[in-house]
């Protein structure tokens, strides 16, 4: 393998992956079964060598091999040899496994506050009148310094909201209790499906994601998705929280010598699927401006038109395994897949994708000034590491070595919105009660305003830095629906 770039197989010529433009994002399609996996690994592997780190979802928990060496099995070594790679041993690569609900890896939280009104609406499949609502109630927690941090806070807060709906429809516009109702309902669906798990603190540090090993080989962080694929909305919300993030907090720097990170979207459809047009806008906008942060996005799907057409345009890389055609509609499909690639006049890259066999694709990258080569069909390298997953014992003992143990197995729960209420509603009862022990006609008790100062807001609220948070607390960013004020 060359120093700048990564080897991925051979046909009429050797393929590489120029690490130069592997921030200009990529595709790798296929049916099941056809070693759309082993390609992700194969990459991911590389990536690591190259000294940059990889995310990836773990969907049917073979990814997990990666940290293993491999068995240098007779089928791997004769691939090997045939397609031309030198030095071929077994070599695992450097692993952080984590896991939304704590059980196969470190749990990875948010809080409510970072993913914002927008992504949460997507999340609970609210219609717009919901989602207005919801919108007003991050802003009420903003104007009155109520920080949001996991799900018990919103339920509070919406709670607070439908008690004072007549008073709050005159600042901020109609608030309808049935409205409320409706989110809390959906709110405990999520709750049932193991949301609850994902929002609270200590929230997710990303330079946690971004770092090398000793040797310099970039750390591959391994999201255990098995579970998580029961619920689809909530992993593909997750993931697209994880990448607005990553736009929100890295620096601009432009066309780097090699990524700062590599993004791997698995079962990617899931993000497109039923997306409202102001969320695939907000998908699209992010995947075009997140290569000038060094940060690669590979999507990983069985069909190519899963793909809008505005976030196809901007995928540089493309690796095509074999299609099956059994209907006119899955014959379109192929058509339009192999019209995505610069012809090769050696063959017909039509025929050639219902014609591939297990561990060939049909590969194109982006050569000198970013110009697509032409198609080539590709026998893709094999793995150095492990064709399956870890087993228990082996998973058991990667998450006891990691230092990242102590940061996050253990949840925190500080004072927040919920506490903050909590104590209101009390001390409006004590003095309802008092008034009432006098014998005299209670009188109405003003609500006394939460509002805090600024430095307050941002130290009860504070996931990572002062100026990140502060960020977050005035405005939700590029997927947040308030503005950011300064």
């Amino acid at each position: 393998m060359a120093d700048d770039a990564l080897f991925i197989g051979k046909g009429e010529n050797p393929q590489h992956l120029s690490l130069k433009y592997a921030n200009r994002h990529g595709l790798i399609a296929g049916a099941t079964g056809t070693g759309k996996t082993v390609t992700l690994q194969i990459l991911a592997e590389g990536f690591s060598r190259a000294g940059v780190p990889v995310f990836a979802a773990d969907v049917k928990g073979d990814l997990s091999g990666i940290a293993a060496p491999g068995d240098m099995k007779d089928f791997l070594v004769a691939r090997a040899q045939k397609i031309g790679l030198e030095g071929y041993a077994p070599e695992a690569s450097p692993v952080v496994l984590w896991d939304l609900f704590g059980e196969k890896g470190h749990p990875i939280r948010a809080t409510v506050s970072e993913m914002g009104p927008l992504l949460l609406a997507r999340l609970l499949d609210l219609n717009e009148t919901q989602e207005g609502v919801l919108t007003l109630a991050f802003r009420v927690a903003d104007d009155e310094g109520l920080a949001l941090l996991d799900l018990k806070d919103l339920r509070a807060l919406l709670i607070d909201i439908g008690e004072r709906a007549e008073e709050l429809t005159l600042k901020y516009g109609n608030v309808a209790k049935t409205t409320v109702g409706s989110i809390q309902r959906r709110l405990l669906t999520l709750e049932e499906q193991g949301g609850e798990n994902f929002f609270g603190e200590p929230a997710l540090d990303l330079n946690d994601f971004i770092h090398v090993d000793r040797d310099g080989r970039g750390v591959v962080n391994i999201l255990a998705a098995d579970r998580l694929m029961q619920s689809p909305k909530l992993y593909a919300t997750f993931l697209l929280w994880m990448l607005s993030e990553l736009f929100e907090e890295l620096p601009e720097i432009g066309d780097p010598e090699k990524p700062k990170l590599v993004f791997f979207f698995d079962e990617a459809h899931l993000l497109f699927t039923d997306a409202p047009r102001a969320l695939l806008e907000k998908i699209e906008q992010v995947v075009r401006l997140i290569r000038s942060k060094g940060v690669g996005v590979f999507f990983v799907t069985q069909n190519p038109q899963d793909i809008p057409d505005r976030v196809s345009s901007q995928l540089g890389a493309r690796i095509q395994h074999a299609l099956r055609a059994f209907t006119p509609k899955e014959q379109k499909v192929i058509k339009t897949a192999s019209e995505m690639f610069r012809p090769n006049p050696a063959f017909s890259t039509l025929e050639a994708i219902t014609d591939l066999g297990v561990g060939e694709a049909l590969v194109s990258t982006l050569q000198a000034k970013g110009a697509p080569s032409m198609v080539d069909r590709t026998l893709i390298r094999p793995p150095s590491s492990r064709l399956g997953p870890l087993t228990e014992d082996e998973r058991r003992e990667i998450l006891r070595r990691s230092a990242l143990g102590k940061r996050y197995d253990k949840p925190i729960d500080r004072e927040s919105a919920y506490e903050i209420l909590e104590e209101r509603a009390e001390r409006l009862a004590r003095h309802e009660k008092r008034d009432a022990e006098k014998g005299g006609k209670a009188k109405p008790t003003p609500r006394r305003s939460s509002r805090q100062s600024v430095g307050e807001a941002a130290v009860k609220s504070a996931v990572r830095t002062f100026s990140n948070m502060l960020v977050r607390e005035l405005g939700r960013g590029l997927f947040g629906s308030i503005k950011r004020r300064r």
